[in-house]
């Protein structure tokens, strides 16, 4: 589950990370009143004005904005909010932004520099360990810097049951050519952020930039997590930061029936039953010269309801041109996806496009017999290859 900019500095706070203070805004007026505020407690006529969108690049899209005074606040509010801001990692559609956080400007002057940071916390699935991944080039896209100037990023592998030592955290600190307070301050911020990341059960914890002050003090400035959605159950209080309008209407209906749905932007809608058999159905609408429409996996433990909750998002999709529907029945019996297909075919009222049905293994007769009761327009196949050749037929 991704989460907003602002919800993951206030888990960094809860952990004693320090961050740059900055409040949420969802109007122009609200926007004003934090900066108003946070010129009283800081003396400061800086602030940034950022969209609160599930998406980076921000800023190439016009997502983020400097002003130098209260009404530069106004006006960057009100550019920003309700615009569709599109980014690299939105896609062409964008994403409307609801909310945008007003910070202070913590870029004050002082007698040395200021040094922008990147650092991350990730799964690495390949030494199935945590990683910590760094480099002194912060603030910028840190894909550029890899490619650049690889000898840049460093990285800290972190066993799970030990967690982050304080040896590794000096190390990650003078990596990072900080010293004195500075290097100090580092391993705080670096041992905050692992237990922030270990106590919300974060998949991905990033910061760029993570700043090192001109006063030796160490902040995050930005922040990007991703929490475990099979962790949420230990933690209601993270669960409420779900934010339904940053996510796709389809999957946010599917999931309210437990189905393993991702939306993509084929024409030839599936529903299978297992992970592997969805990829090898994907697999074959491509061979078929289709594109899939979606990832749908009614899972072994599917009945006539959650197979009809998942036909009837299938076909909400005005993109889709026939549906494929591929069961092989172990434990969930076919019979009983043909219930669902039946009763949801019948609840849609007239369909107008082709439905491909194979079911094999349990109850496959009887799941035959039920379709072929039914009256519905549903053409059924017995492998693979005639199941492609009706798509093809079906997409023309």
């Amino acid at each position: 589950m991704n989460i907003h900019e602002y919800q993951g500095i206030s888990i960094l706070k809860a952990y004693d990370v320090d961050v740059a203070e900055a409040f949420v805004a969802e109007t122009p007026d609200q926007a004003v009143m934090v900066a108003q505020e946070l010129k009283e407690k800081y003396n400061t006529d800086l602030f940034v004005v950022k969209a609160q969108i599930h998406a980076g690049g921000r800023g190439k899209g016009g997502g983020v904005k400097v002003a130098r005074s209260i009404d530069e606040v106004r006006e960057a509010a009100r550019q920003i909010l309700g615009m569709t801001l599109v980014t690299p990692q939105t896609g062409p559609a964008g994403k409307v932004v609801r909310k945008v956080l007003v910070a202070r400007n913590v870029f004050y002057k002082g007698e040395a520099p200021h040094k922008e940071l990147y650092v991350s916390i990730l799964l690495d699935r390949a030494s199935g360990r945590y990683m910590f991944v760094y480099s002194p080039e912060g603030g910028m896209d840190i894909e550029e810097v890899a490619e650049k100037s690889p000898e840049k990023i460093f990285r800290e592998e972190i066993n799970p049951s030990t967690g982050l030592l304080p040896f590794q955290a000096r190390r990650i600190a003078f990596n990072l050519g900080l010293e004195g307070k500075a290097f100090k301050e580092m391993q705080r911020c670096a041992a905050g952020l692992w237990d922030a990341f270990r106590g919300s059960d974060a998949q991905l914890l990033e910061i760029n930039p993570l700043l090192k002050a001109s006063d030796d003090r160490v902040m995050a400035i930005d922040c990007k997590m991703a929490l475990d959605d099979s962790a949420l159950f230990r933690h209601k209080d993270l669960s409420e930061m779900r934010d339904l309008n940053e996510e796709d209407p389809y999957e946010v209906e599917a999931s309210e029936y437990n189905l393993n749905f991702i939306k993509l932007d084929g024409n030839v809608g599936c529903m299978v039953n297992g992970a592997g058999l969805a990829m090898a159905t994907m697999d074959l609408i491509k061979l078929s010269g289709g594109e899939p429409a979606n990832f749908l996996d009614v899972g072994g433990s599917a009945n006539a309801s959650t197979v009809e909750a998942g036909f009837r998002v299938i076909l909400k999709d005005k993109a889709v041109k026939a549906v494929l529907i591929n069961i092989f029945g172990g434990i969930v019996r076919c019979d009983r996806v043909a219930r669902g297909v039946v009763e949801a075919c019948r609840s849609a009222g007239d369909i107008d496009v082709p439905v491909i049905v194979r079911l094999q293994g349990t109850n496959a007769m009887e799941a035959k017999e039920i379709i072929d009761k039914s009256g519905l327009q549903v053409e059924s196949a017995i492998s693979f290859d005639e199941a492609a050749i009706k798509v093809r037929e079906a997409i023309g």
